[in-house]
């Protein structure tokens, strides 16, 4: 038995897809693309509770072996968990990373606060990496939009070939360089001050909620823009540059 034929498509129907995908804005391809890269309130969790383990227990015994242990208790905890239920390990993949690394700048000093420093070079880091990408335009937010891309593996560099998406993600570029810029202005005083207590709450503050803080930003940055997108320029033989 079959089925009848469907009816072609109208004209004016062909010209409304057409027209729709023409006028797909710069701003609408990155918001569908950055949502499938941003994490939970799960991986907020994973992130911050080394961290206040870390400091309840520094505040209680004044030593920072214990105030170590005890956040790489919690950091195992937190994996095992993760390994029962499934799901992405990348958030408790870092917790482990900064637990580690924190513990051997702490241990090799014995002082609690500088178990804090690598967090605050790491934003320095970044920082600095973020305004030269904006500088030499390989914005860094255009690389996160791109590993959305199903062929980005194949063409690591072809949004670069839209300037429409590197001028708007250049802008939102910005908005990082001046979250690293908040970190490290406020955490770097409070760690030369020795302040642990509060080292600990500017990281977990400065952490995911400043980063939601971001997005919200780059979220409004993105709502009120209109750019229309450019497509790549063709290779020599027709294709896509990559």
């Amino acid at each position: 038995m079959t089925t009848p034929e469907q009816p072609p498509p109208r004209p004016e129907e062909v010209q409304s897809e057409e027209v729709q995908s023409a006028e797909e804005t710069v701003e609408a391809v990155i918001r569908r693309r950055l949502a499938d890269l941003l994490g939970g309130w799960y991986g907020s969790i994973e992130t911050a509770l080394p961290t206040v383990a870390f400091v309840a227990v520094w505040l209680i015994r004044d030593e920072v072996r214990p105030a170590l242990l005890a956040a790489a208790g919690i950091v195992l905890v937190l994996l095992a968990i993760r390994l029962r239920v499934g799901g992405s390990l990348r958030f408790v993949g870092t917790a482990v990373v900064a637990t580690a690394v924190a513990a051997f700048f702490a241990l090799r000093s014995g002082q609690a606060e500088d178990a804090f420093l690598p967090g605050i070079l790491t934003s320095a880091a970044y920082g600095v990496g973020a305004l030269v990408s904006i500088l030499t335009r390989w914005p860094m937010v255009g690389f996160l939009v791109a590993a959305a891309e199903p062929d980005y593996a194949e063409h690591p560099t072809r949004w670069r070939h839209d300037r429409a998406l590197v001028r708007v993600c250049s802008r939102l570029t910005w908005v990082l360089v001046a979250l690293f810029a908040v970190r490290v202005a406020i955490m770097l005083p409070l760690y030369l001050g020795g302040e642990v207590a509060w080292l600990g709450v500017a990281k977990i503050v400065l952490g995911w909620p400043a980063y939601l803080v971001a997005i919200m930003v780059m979220g409004l940055l993105l709502a009120t823009g209109r750019t229309p997108r450019t497509s790549p320029e063709p290779a020599p033989d027709g294709t896509p540059r990559s």
